[in-house]
């Protein structure tokens, strides 16, 4: 069963859900948590306290989805077309292990400047 989650980037807060995964799980686990974050395109990644192998990894993700990159130990937020992309897909940098997708309108993470922190947090 879907987990509820809330992310907040300066003034933006965005609802979530994590699916039932076994990563998901673990992220679960290590919830509240607020770090820096990076952007590459049009997506948000920081590094987190999980180190879950490959499960499920997809190659390509859609509009809003959320995933974990396990080279990386890194939870990814995808808002648009990555500098990996073809076309229209997303494309990570590499395949994630889908874990979850915003409920509503991701893109307007498009918005965010001057803000360097987000915050996960279990609702």
């Amino acid at each position: 069963m879907p987990e509820a989650i809330q992310i907040t980037v300066g003034e933006i807060t965005l609802d979530a859900e994590l699916n039932d995964s076994n990563t998901a799980a673990q992220i679960l686990d290590v919830l509240p948590l607020t770090c820096s974050f990076n952007t590459w395109g049009d997506e948000i990644y920081f590094a987190i306290p999980v180190d879950a192998d490959p499960e499920d990894p997809q190659e390509t993700v859609a509009l809003n989805d959320l995933g974990y990159w396990p080279p990386g130990q890194a939870f990814c937020i995808f808002y648009g077309q990555t500098p990996a992309s073809v076309g229209d897909e997303i494309r990570p940098a590499s395949p994630v292990n889908p874990i979850g997708r915003v409920l509503g309108d991701a893109t307007v993470l498009k918005d965010v400047s001057g803000v360097r922190e987000i915050s996960l947090e279990k609702v």
